[in-house]
């Protein structure tokens, strides 16, 4: 990788580290400059505005989601086994040392889900292929005999990703201890409810 490569690298990472704690919106060119050790000017010569900032940092988070959650349950058995590898890789995901401030996806749903323009399209664009892929595991779990042939994915994909929120907001905002006895507890329903 190049030096120039490298320096925006570090910008986005420590752009979406400030973003999941202040929202997309709250990035502000000179305290992200201050924070990488750069001019306004500087910083500016990486992206075309600071609109282009923001979707960048949503790409890379978006690499980091893959990297970190889908990728590692492609490795496992297909069925099950890699349904709950989604589910545990999601649970590390939004525990993760470089997002302080938690899931930029969940805090950027919120923040464009009213706001017309690219940033919600893309929102919506990560939002919708995170939900195909959990009823792709779905689906696949029917095939391979773990799931029950009329078991419908797009509802099972809609109930994990529900949980996922509760959880989300239950530690996040709520700060409740039971959140996470809650939220195994609900995706234990759920896989039971799904089973053969």
């Amino acid at each position: 990788m190049r030096k120039g490569e490298q320096t925006r690298q570090g910008i986005l990472e420590t752009a979406l580290a400030e973003a999941s704690m202040a929202g997309l919106s709250g990035l502000s060119i000179g305290g992200l400059a201050n924070k990488v050790a750069m001019s306004k000017s500087g910083l500016f010569a990486h992206f075309d505005s600071k609109q282009d900032l923001q979707v960048q940092v949503l790409r890379t988070a978006r690499e980091l989601f893959i990297e970190n959650v889908i990728a590692p349950a492609l490795q496992e058995r297909r069925g099950e086994p890699r349904v709950q590898a989604l589910f545990e890789n999601w649970l590390a995901w939004s525990d993760s040392s470089f997002l302080p401030g938690g899931c930029p996806f969940v805090s950027a749903a919120t923040e464009f889900d009213d706001q017309p323009g690219p940033l919600r399209e893309y929102v919506v664009q990560t939002q919708q292929d995170w939900l195909d892929a959990l009823a792709t595991a779905a689906r696949i779990s029917i095939e391979k005999g773990h799931f029950k042939t009329d078991l419908d994915t797009e509802r099972f994909a809609f109930d994990f990703h529900s949980i996922i929120l509760a959880y989300y907001q239950a530690t996040r905002l709520l700060s409740d201890p039971r959140a996470t006895e809650y939220c195994r507890g609900a995706f234990a329903d759920l896989l039971e409810r799904s089973r053969v």
